[in-house]
């Protein structure tokens, strides 16, 4: 089993970035509706949601390109780990205040429209899934084809 370890927090580095990188792809085109998302959870003032909404994205995008990159491995999936943990509250918190919003996670998010249903256990499952992938890399962080093996000098 332990040759097949590298193989598998390979797949899980590769397919969490797969994850941050169309996450935030789909949401730096438009920075105002990310900032409205953020907004829809009601947690926080509307220049700070500003600020997060902004900055969101491009975090993202930074996480996928170390994660596919294989650098910082383990700091990155702990960073991961941390964001997700924070989506998660975030989508509990909506749903036990009875908001009707779209999570935003893959989408521009925002308020849904009357006669939209919410997916929020879905969504939570989801998320639940992506911090499954963090925790792999946070217990075995060496990977195939990975920067860090290279910067450490590691020979397979």
């Amino acid at each position: 089993m332990e040759r097949t370890w590298p193989w598998i927090s390979t797949a899980a580095r590769l397919g969490l970035a797969a994850v941050w990188l169309v996450a935030g792809g789909l949401k730096v085109g438009d920075l105002a509706a990310s900032a409205r998302a953020v907004n829809a959870y009601q947690l926080m003032s509307y220049d700070t949601a500003k600020i997060v909404g902004a900055a969101q994205p491009f975090l993202e995008i930074v996480l996928g390109l170390l994660l596919l990159a294989g650098l910082a491995t383990r700091l990155t999936a702990a960073i991961s780990a941390v964001l997700l943990v924070v989506f998660i509250a975030g989508i509990v918190s909506a749903w036990a205040r009875g908001l009707q919003i779209d999570c935003g996670c893959f989408s521009t998010g925002g308020e849904l429209a009357a006669g939209r249903d919410t997916a929020y256990g879905l969504d939570i499952l989801r998320d639940l899934a992506f911090l499954a992938l963090a925790g792999i890399l946070l217990w075995k962080p060496r990977s195939r084809f990975s920067a860090d093996d290279v910067l450490m000098g590691v020979v397979r």
